[in-house]
Order: C-alpha cells, then structure tokens, then sequence
C-alpha cells in the first residue's frame, strides 16, 4: 500500500553490512543494498521510504550519499518520487501493469527455433494415456443420450476419486467430490463461492504462481508468509493466521512447488487447527502429491468441514488431461456446484472417463514414472554442481522442479537472455509477491537427460552473457509475466 512507511531503524538493521569492503562508492553499495531488499521482497513494493535526513541520520552517513543512492534507484526504476509524498519502492515494471506473455504453452512464437523449454514442468503422455483414452471411447456412447453438462462430474470419476482417498487411509464419498478441469479450475471455482472481493488470504512464499494470479484476479488481499529452507514456519503461519483471520488459507502440501517440500502430518494439523479457531478455510492443494521419490507423504487426513483438498491428473499423467477436482464437506461442494454456472458448465465427459481409467488401472507405470524422475533430477542436480557450482539447491522430496539459488539477484535477466541461448526458464519472481525471489530460478527435471544437459550448458552460457551489455529492444515483463505450468 502507498501509504506503507518504512521504519528507518528496521531498515538500518537490515542493511546491517552494506558498507562492504572499501573501494566502491558508499552511495552504490547502498543503492545496491536497497534494490535487493525490494527484489528479495524484504521491502514491500509501493512502501514509503523515510525522507532522506532521517535515512542519513539513521544510517550515520551524509545526506549527499542518500540522495545519490535513491537518484540511482530511480534511475532504475526501483524508486518513484512523487512531489509532496516521498519516494516509494517499486519495479522497473510493476507486477499490476506488466503485460501478460506466457512463459510457457502454445504461445512461443518469440522464441528461436530449437529452445529447450525449462519453464514447463510437465511430462509426456505415455502409452497408458493413449490406451485410456481408447477405452474411454468406449465407455462414451453410455453418455451419449444425457446432455453431457456434468457441474458435478461424473459418478464413475467421483467413486474413484473416493476411493483413492479410502485407499490412502482417509474415508470419504463421491458425493464430496466435485470434478473440475483441472485444479486450478478448481481452486477459481472455490474462491468464487467461498469469498468476496477485498477478503484476505494468506498463504505461503513463494506459492504456485497461477494461484496468486487467480486470487488477485478475484481481488483478494494475499498475505504472503515466508517459508524457511526447510519448509513452512509453523510459528509464523500459525501467529499470520490467528492476527489477520483470513478468509482463506491456501498451502501446497505435496510436494511443494517450486520449492518440492512436503508438508509434515503435524504442521499441517497445526495450520488446520489454527484455520478452525480463525474462522477460516483451509484449501490444501496435493496437485503433485503422487510423484514422490523414497517415500509417499503422510496420508490425507479429514480435519473437518472447513479444510478442502484439490486434485488433478495433469501432473502425474499428462498435462493435457485437463480434469481435477475439489474435496470438501457436502455442503461446500453443493455450494461451488450451485455457483459453477457462471464460469463454467463442467470439464467434459470423455476427459473424465479417461482419468477414471488412469486413476483406477495398473499403478505400474506411475511407479516407473517415480523412478524416471528421481532419476532425472539426480542428473539436473550433479549437470549444476558441475557447470553451476554457485547455484545452490537441494534434493527434493518429490514433485517436478528444482528450486535454485542464484549467486545474485538476477533470476529475470537470466530469463530474458536464455532464449537467445536455446533454453526457456521461469524467473524465482514469478513465484513470489510483489516481486521477491529475483534470486531464484524454478527448474523442472520432467525432461530426458539429455535435455536436461544440454539445457544447464545453455544456461550457463546465458548466465555469463549477464556480464555483457544487454541487447536493446527486450523488455523486462516478458520474462516476468504470462504462464508458469
């Protein structure tokens, strides 16, 4: 909010060490130091800086050092100024007016020919797909004579869906399953029932990207709480959650993405007990639940009628398939059934049989897929250590991507110049709220590892082509903005 101030004594301690060794101007040490508070989201876009006698009182420095030091961000585009208000954080292209270009999908008619696509996390379809669409064919003309309008999806899905839930240990029904395409779908569906515009939501940082588009979109206030290098800060979630008694909390249980951790039973039954005594609702998303490398995740659990849990079938089968859904208590789901019309009138039938077959047939080839990926994301992992060696990441628990750290806060410029070098990326900003993780890089291992080579060596390529003038004409927002699978 514009009308954010920035204590100056919490942003003197912050800054603590940014003095560095002596050789280089004070003025852009220190304008360094703040653009990368503001691209690490330690500072707040659109929060007000203090005027700069007090910043140079605090900081124990001259008022000719601030003022240079801001007149460089502003040259950057990382202050604005306004007469009679002060100077205010914010982005060369602000998260609210960039335009839109997809990172990933059909649209790539910018790209060169031959760039490996390292924004995607998907898999292929394999023969499992191809069979279960043949058998979903003629399974079809059963359907043929009703209307074809499923708003809650078909009975055959939902049973099956229930009963992989009764398998993993949690009881439940068809009739507390709603079919959606996709889970995103899913996640749009329940915030249009669910909440109103100017509600809050708090969920963890970085979170799925499309998922902090949906709930801007429905103008939602999200209340972004940061995770560790371990995962979810119990402490901090729970204390976010009891002062801003949000509407809605929105976690990615398993496995986590980008970040591929994975929720642990008590955590999770603490954030859901912190949720009841807020009034809030708990939406779990297990989107990548399935593809685990040495052990499953805790087995769902039913912690009441105000926690819900999305599905789909576009990770662990093909992202093609376009059929998710919702688990909520019977009078939820009646609730997003009631409200569905308005945006849509149900995924289709022949979709819905088709998952039905993949989700009840042989598990084999899911295993296969497990191990593939472990596999392949051993490879991308040694392929860095050995090309990459300052980037830092660890070894996931499960999922499709690696999140990575870079050496410097460069994650969209690298995003901008991998084109030019064969290999597309998802910047970590694309990840984050008000434009954090510029340090970071979310890479997927769902590719062959031959792929996966050659894309890290044209990554490092592109990573040092950073130390060179940019070529004019790119723009900053094509990276940032648009779709993230």
């Amino acid at each position: 909010m514009r009308d954010a101030l920035v204590n100056p004594v919490s942003l003197s301690r912050q800054l603590e060490g940014w003095r560095g060794p002596d050789g280089e101007a004070a003025y852009r040490r220190l304008s360094e130091a703040l653009k990368l508070m503001i691209l690490d989201g330690r500072l707040s876009l659109n929060a007000r800086l203090p005027g700069e006698r007090r910043l140079a009182e605090t900081l124990g420095v001259s008022r000719i050092t601030v003022s240079a030091a801001l007149d460089r961000l502003r040259g950057e585009g990382f202050v604005v100024s306004r007469i009679g208000s002060g100077s205010f954080t914010a982005l060369p292209a602000s998260p609210a007016s960039r335009p839109i270009r997809p990172l990933d999908g059909p649209m790539q008619m910018a790209d060169p020919p031959g760039v490996i696509d390292m924004a995607t996390a998907s898999m292929p379809a394999d023969e499992q797909v191809h069979a279960a669409y043949a058998r979903a064919l003629e399974a079809l003309p059963a359907h043929l004579p009703g209307h074809g309008y499923e708003p809650v999806g078909v009975e055959a899905l939902r049973r099956v869906v229930a009963d992989r839930y009764a398998a993993e240990g949690m009881a439940t029904g068809p009739d507390r399953i709603v079919i959606t395409a996709g889970a995103q779908n899913a996640l749009a569906l329940l915030l249009r029932a669910a909440t109103r515009p100017g509600d809050v939501v708090v969920t963890e940082h970085p979170s799925y990207p499309h998922a902090l588009d949906a709930m801007t979109r429905a103008a939602l206030r999200v209340v972004p709480v940061a995770m560790t290098p371990s995962g979810w800060d119990r402490e901090g979630m729970i204390a976010t959650i009891a002062r801003v008694r949000p509407r809605l909390v929105y976690l990615i249980g398993a496995h986590h993405n980008p970040t591929g951790h994975v929720l642990s039973a008590e955590d999770e039954a603490a954030f859901a007990h912190a949720a009841e005594r807020a009034g809030s609702l708990l939406v779990l998303d297990d989107t990548l639940r399935e593809l685990w490398f040495d052990r499953p995740p805790p087995p769902p659990v039913d912690h009441g009628p105000h926690v819900m849990r999305l599905g789909s079938t576009s990770k662990p089968y093909w992202g093609g398939l376009r059929v998710g859904w919702l688990h909520a208590d019977a009078a939820a789901a009646e609730a997003v059934v009631r409200r569905r019309p308005s945006l849509d009138l149900g995924a289709p039938v022949m979709e819905q049989l088709a998952a039905a077959v993949l989700m009840a047939g042989d598990p084999a080839p899911l295993v296969a897929r497990r191990a593939a990926l472990a596999r392949q994301e051993a490879h991308l992992r040694a392929r860095l250590a050995q090309v990459l060696p300052d980037w830092r990441t660890r070894r996931p628990q499960g999922g499709l991507s690696l999140w990575v750290e870079l050496p410097r806060p460069e994650g969209t410029r690298l995003a901008l110049a991998a084109p030019d070098h064969g290999v597309r990326v998802a910047p970590g900003a694309r990840f984050g709220v008000g434009g954090a993780f510029e340090r970071c890089l979310r890479l997927p291992y769902s590719r062959t590892e031959a792929d996966l080579t050659q894309a890290v060596d044209r990554l490092a390529a592109a990573w040092r082509s950073l130390d060179r003038p940019a070529r004019p004409g790119r723009r900053r927002e094509e990276a940032v903005g648009g779709t993230v699978i």
